[in-house]
């Protein structure tokens, strides 16, 4: 509920990818993607129940972290770098 990333990606790919498909397909998008979302939610949870003792270590958090820092920094420096570009015709 607090996360607009899912309402997001649910009205772009139901709204703009399911709009593409006609009769019996668009139900067997709809039904797929269903599907899909369910498998992908319970499996992140049934994985995070039973790695939760492990991932509740202070070694693996750091670890964790470290690697979410360095593809926060990724994105940051990307960005940086796309904003430098000076479109050369003007």
């Amino acid at each position: 509920m607090l996360n607009p990333h899912v309402y997001l990606d649910t009205v772009m790919v139901l709204g703009s990818v399911g709009g593409t498909f006609d009769g019996n397909e668009k139900w067997a998008f709809a039904i797929g993607t269903i599907l899909a979302s369910v498998l992908w939610f319970y499996t992140i949870a049934f994985g995070a129940a039973k790695l939760a003792p492990w991932l509740g270590t202070p070694k693996v958090q750091r670890v964790i972290d470290a690697i979410v820092g360095t593809i926060m920094l990724f994105i940051a420096y990307s960005v940086f770098n796309t904003l430098l570009i000076i479109p050369t015709n003007l």
